[in-house]
């Protein structure tokens, strides 16, 4: 059943859903309560290596998606999101990447974008790169377009604005990305790009919803948003508060807002707004919304929750709203469930846990964040994979080696063994960076050493591989660095290479130098929302 076939969307009420109530079910080793049939694995704890790779996972895991390797495998890319609030003076996020074997073993991990900031959300493109999107404190953050198997530099995307950006979904019918604004008066946006599939120019339009809820779209005069956010350039558009997860499926872009507790729904071809979850006052079971996926086989939504009951809601093409896990473990307590997607052949689901118990102090991997020596001091987070009888999946597991992603219904064709290049633009950060000496500290850093704990997060479910260690096909870096950020004693950012590190330290650089001039935010609450403003 179809989205468009199944009850209004404006009828989807709490009930058992497809996979019947969690209710009284006991939890599994890592502390959640599944349906019956369903198993759950530690992929990766923040602050260890990944699997038998010498990479260290990155802290805070957030935003996720997969992309077939066109060798029967695929690559889970993942972002870090260190808020630049948390370390104003240093930019420490990001994103990393796993690459699994057709079987679901670990051959391989390493960093895809480094010295970025805040990266909260993104998106998956039908051509394989991934878009990290960085919720900026300072409402300057940028969108980045990363190789997931780390072959390629990042490229900035400034045409697509400069904000708080929550999430991104691409719509490969439309040639359209559809972007939301983390920010209590923030706007849905479409970005059509000059020449598809370069992202590197192109306009930038808010939605506006009328009465009767048809959509309509108000063109952004000043992307660059130099002078104005783009929000109040288009004072008539609809508000989104706190916009978080966005995800396209078969013609409907589907996002979240935050502080309404609202999931929205946009038929493109009709031109027309839905409400598809209500959740105003904390409604449950659906509360504390954040990011979201689909399951592409039946179309079902998966909703991950920041707050509430550290749930992924389904909002089922049948109009029920019902738990499909919970995070039950009291250690992950403070945390929140991020980065919900399914692998391309879409027999496992991954997740995190962004603040789950880790095995190593979160001072020892960033010094300027130090919560102590307890419990919270080692919130580093965890990474899951979720496997069992999801629904509408074929009896036997598909052979061809280029399946479909989870993200969109572009041609598998569209994506090869062989990455097809990131556009070079003029938003592009140059290399010739490699020689300055006011480049910022890398990011995450890890120390060589494990300090011993007796709160280990096991490992032990996680797959292993044959395979020696895998290094990134990016350059290693030549030779020791003798700058401070060496005191931090750890060589995570050695597989990522002197043109990468450098060409993303002056694109730090360059942000930061917009961010502290003018109207760069200094009003702003812990939220990074001027608290007067005006919509």
């Amino acid at each position: 059943m179809t989205r468009s076939e199944s009850a209004s969307a404006a009828s989807a009420q709490p009930g058992a859903g497809p996979y019947g109530s969690i209710e009284g079910r006991t939890p599994d080793i890592n502390g959640f309560l599944l349906p019956e049939g369903f198993t759950s694995r530690v992929v990766a704890v923040s602050g260890d290596p990944v699997g038998d790779t010498d990479h260290w996972w990155h802290l805070f895991p957030s935003a996720a998606a997969t992309f077939p390797d066109g060798e029967g495998g695929w690559y889970l890319a993942s972002n870090s999101d260190i808020p630049n609030y948390l370390t104003p003076d240093e930019a420490w996020g990001g994103a990393s990447s796993i690459h699994f074997d057709n079987d679901g073993s670990i051959i391989g991990a390493y960093p895809v974008l480094a010295w970025s900031h805040s990266n909260a959300g993104g998106a998956p493109t039908p051509w394989g790169t991934w878009l990290s999107c960085e919720a900026d404190f300072f409402g300057a953050g940028r969108i980045w377009e990363c190789d997931p198997s780390g072959a390629q530099l990042p490229q900035a995307r400034e045409a697509m604005g400069l904000r708080n950006h929550g999430g991104a979904a691409v719509d490969p019918v439309g040639e359209t990305v559809y972007l939301t604004e983390d920010h209590r008066f923030g706007r849905l946006y479409r970005y059509t790009p000059e020449a598809w599939p370069d992202l590197s120019s192109g306009t930038l339009e808010a939605m506006a919803v009328a009465g009767d809820d048809s959509v309509s779209w108000r063109e952004v005069a000043d992307p660059s948003e130099a002078i104005d956010p783009a929000r109040r350039q288009v004072s008539d558009a609809f508000t989104t508060p706190a916009g978080k997860g966005c995800w396209y499926h078969e013609g409907w872009v589907f996002f979240a807002t935050q502080f309404d507790n609202r999931v929205h729904a946009v038929e493109l071809a009709a031109g027309r707004h839905e409400l598809l979850w209500d959740g105003f006052g904390g409604r449950r079971p659906l509360t504390g919304i954040d990011d979201l996926t689909v399951d592409r086989w039946t179309g079902d939504l998966y909703v991950a929750e920041t707050a509430g009951d550290l749930e992924l809601v389904i909002v089922s093409t049948e109009g029920e709203v019902a738990p499909f896990c919970r995070i039950a473990d009291p250690a992950h307590e403070l945390s929140a469930v991020t980065g919900p997607c399914f692998d391309p052949a879409g027999r496992r689901l991954y997740l995190s846990s962004q603040r789950g118990p880790g095995n190593r102090l979160v001072r020892d991997i960033i010094p300027a964040i130090d919560w102590g020596d307890g419990p919270p001091g080692r919130m580093g987070g965890v990474t899951y994979e979720i496997t069992g009888p999801f629904r509408g999946r074929p009896t036997t597991a598909p052979t061809t080696t280029t399946a479909p992603t989870t993200t969109t219904t572009a041609p598998v064709t569209t994506i090869t063994p062989t990455k097809p290049s990131l556009p070079v633009t003029t938003t592009a950060v140059p290399t010739t960076a490699v020689a300055t000496s006011t480049a910022p500290p890398a990011t995450t850093r890890m120390p060589a050493t494990v300090a011993p704990t007796t709160t280990a997060v096991s490992t032990t479910a996680v797959a292993t591989s044959t395979v020696p260690p895998a290094t990134t096909t990016l350059a290693r870096a030549a030779g020791e660095s003798t700058s401070a950020a060496d005191d931090r004693g750890s060589d995570w950012v050695a597989g990522i290479g002197v043109a990468a590190v450098a060409a993303l330290a002056a694109g730090t650089l360059a942000m930061r130098r917009r961010s502290s001039g003018a109207g760069s935010g200094n009003d702003r609450d812990s939220s990074g929302r001027e608290p007067d403003e005006a919509p």
